[in-house]
C-alpha cells in the first residue's frame, strides 16, 4: 500500500500536467496492443494500491452520462417510473448527453459506496477507461481524468517511466 497517495496526487497532478500531455501526443503516435495490454497490468497492480472507497472523487465531481439502458435498468431496481426518475435524477449537459443531475451524486452513501452499485451507469461500471483494453482508445480523457482520478494519475506516471522514450 502506498503511503499517502491521495497527498501525493493532489500535490502533484497539477505540475505533471504539462508532461503527461507530451507523454500522450507521443502515445498517439505508437498506439499498440501491447501497450494496451501492459497498461491493462498497471491498471490492476495500481488499483491493488488505491482504494476507490477512500477518494471516491470521480463520484462526487463528475456526473456520469446515463444511456436508456441504464435508466431502465437503475428505475427498475428503485421501483420508480421512467418519468420520475428523469425528473428528480437526470439533466441534460453541455454536450446534449442525459447526466445525473447532482455533484456529489445522489447515490453516493456517506461511506463512498455507491446505492445502486450492481445498477450503476455504464460510465460508471467502465471509468476510468484504462483497462479492458481501452487506454489507448481514451487517450484524450486520460489528460482530463487525472484532474479527478488518482488512480489514472499514476498509470500515466507508470507509463511515463516506463515507455521508451
Amino acid at each position: 500500500m502506498i503511503i499517502n497517495w491521495k497527498e501525493d496526487w493532489l500535490q502533484q497532478k497539477g505540475t505533471k500536467q504539462k508532461s503527461i500531455k507530451k507523454l500522450i501526443n507521443r502515445i498517439k503516435k505508437q498506439r499498440t496492443k501491447r501497450l494496451d495490454e501492459w497498461v491493462n497490468q498497471l491498471h490492476s497492480n495500481t488499483f491493488k494500491e488505491i482504494d476507490c472507497l477512500e477518494c471516491a472523487n470521480c463520484c462526487t465531481t463528475i456526473p456520469p452520462i446515463v444511456n436508456e439502458t441504464d435508466v431502465r435498468r437503475i428505475t427498475r431496481h428503485l421501483g420508480l417510473p421512467i418519468a420520475t426518475f428523469r425528473e428528480k435524477y437526470l439533466t441534460k449537459d453541455e454536450d446534449g448527453d442525459q447526466v445525473i443531475n447532482a455533484s456529489p451524486c445522489p447515490f453516493l452513501l456517506t461511506d463512498n459506496r455507491c446505492d445502486i452499485y450492481e445498477v450503476r451507469p455504464k460510465a460508471c461500471r467502465k471509468y476510468p477507461h484504462t483497462d479492458n483494453f481501452e487506454f489507448t482508445k481514451n487517450l484524450d480523457l486520460h489528460l482530463i481524468n487525472i484532474q479527478y482520478c488518482p488512480a489514472v494519475f499514476r498509470i500515466l506516471l507508470k507509463v511515463e517511466n516506463g515507455l521508451p522514450k
